[in-house]
């Protein structure tokens, strides 16, 4: 069976808009960015969010969509001179009505390659489009921000991104005319490899790649785990996703809704953090629940030395408890706030 250089996920790579998975708030029959580009208005956009979830394509799109000389850079690769490079065409003929310049992780520039442009963005000779998996308002410099729109991308879930694998298969199967039958179970494995993207479209479509090749192109009849294990999504505990699960649990229950409690508390200790999950709930108990229902306090206790005791995966259970039970308790920060005062 022969099998392509180029990997099937920039085989697949989308054209438009229309063929993006993930994303419909922004890329949408009605999403925010294309009505806006509907309008015939291109702003100089931060695009952030994880890796796989359509940043650099949708740029691209965008790009091939304008009538602006395009200049792309890597942050990772570029120089000054670059950026200084690509500015310089505003002066020529070509780029007389501008350039869009899309700057891929821009969250290695440093501060001085990033105020290059500031002068350029505020009269319009540059549009700056960048990509960014890192917190912007951490990594890019404030003016920038300030003469831009900022957009997140969110990891896509796993039934979104089914017609992209279905492409994707079909694609494999036609490189291969002796490629056997297709199987009726076939959206079942493409669901779990799905899910086993763990929000990333690229990492899905690798993994589909790999398990054709290894079955002769007969993936349903691969063992999945061999391949990948289950996703454990990102908490890095020396970045910022680290306290962004946390602040996104302790938001979900002051905001009174288990189900987004549950799912940030999951995804807390999927990704190994028990003591983390353990400390944040007994605050919450008293910073967000306090005097409205003190015994809160001693109930989510409970629950944490338990879980302490019982160590993963029985650990789950008990916290569960406690994170339901603070997000559907009245709320009071009295106590936090008499400190504070």
């Amino acid at each position: 069976m022969t099998r392509q250089a180029t990997p099937l996920a920039e085989r697949l790579r989308p054209a438009s808009f229309d063929e993006m998975v993930g994303q419909e708030r922004l890329f949408g029959e009605n999403g925010a960015i294309r009505r806006i580009l509907d309008s015939g208005y291109l702003p100089n956009m931060v695009f952030y969010g994880p890796p796989g979830t359509g940043k650099t394509t949708a740029a691209e799109i965008i790009a091939r969509g304008s009538d602006k000389t395009i200049r792309r850079l890597n942050a990772t690769t570029a120089s000054l001179a670059d950026v200084k490079s690509a500015i310089a065409d505003t002066s020529t003929l070509f780029g007389s009505g501008g350039i869009l310049l899309y700057l891929d992780e821009i969250q290695y520039f440093n501060k001085k390659q990033q105020q290059t442009l500031l002068e350029y963005m505020e009269d319009g000779r540059v549009t700056l489009i960048a990509s960014t998996t890192e917190n912007p308002y951490l990594y890019v410099y404030a003016a920038v921000l300030s003469r831009s729109s900022v957009f997140e991308f969110l990891p896509v879930a796993p039934e979104e991104m089914l017609p992209a694998l279905r492409r994707g298969l079909s694609l494999l199967r036609s490189d291969a005319p002796d490629a056997p039958e297709p199987r009726e179970d076939e959206d079942d494995l493409l669901y779990e490899i799905a899910s086993r993207g763990a929000g990333d479209v690229r990492r899905a479509l690798n993994l589909l790649e790999q398990l054709y090749a290894a079955s002769g192109g007969d993936p349903a009849s691969a063992d999945i785990s061999l391949f990948a294990p289950k996703a454990v999504w990102a908490a890095d505990k020396s970045g910022t996703a680290h306290y962004d699960l946390l602040s996104a649990l302790q938001k979900s229950i002051r905001g009174s809704d288990p189900d987004a409690a549950v799912f940030y508390l999951a995804r807390i200790l999927e990704s190994g953090d028990l003591p983390g999950a353990v400390r944040r709930l007994q605050v919450i108990a008293s910073e967000d629940i306090g005097l409205a229902y003190p015994l809160a306090a001693v109930v989510t206790r409970a629950c944490c030395e338990s879980a302490k005791e019982l160590g993963m995966p029985e650990a789950t259970v008990p916290l569960s408890h406690a994170a339901v039970l603070l997000a559907t308790s009245p709320k009071s920060n009295t106590a936090y706030l008499a400190y504070a005062a």
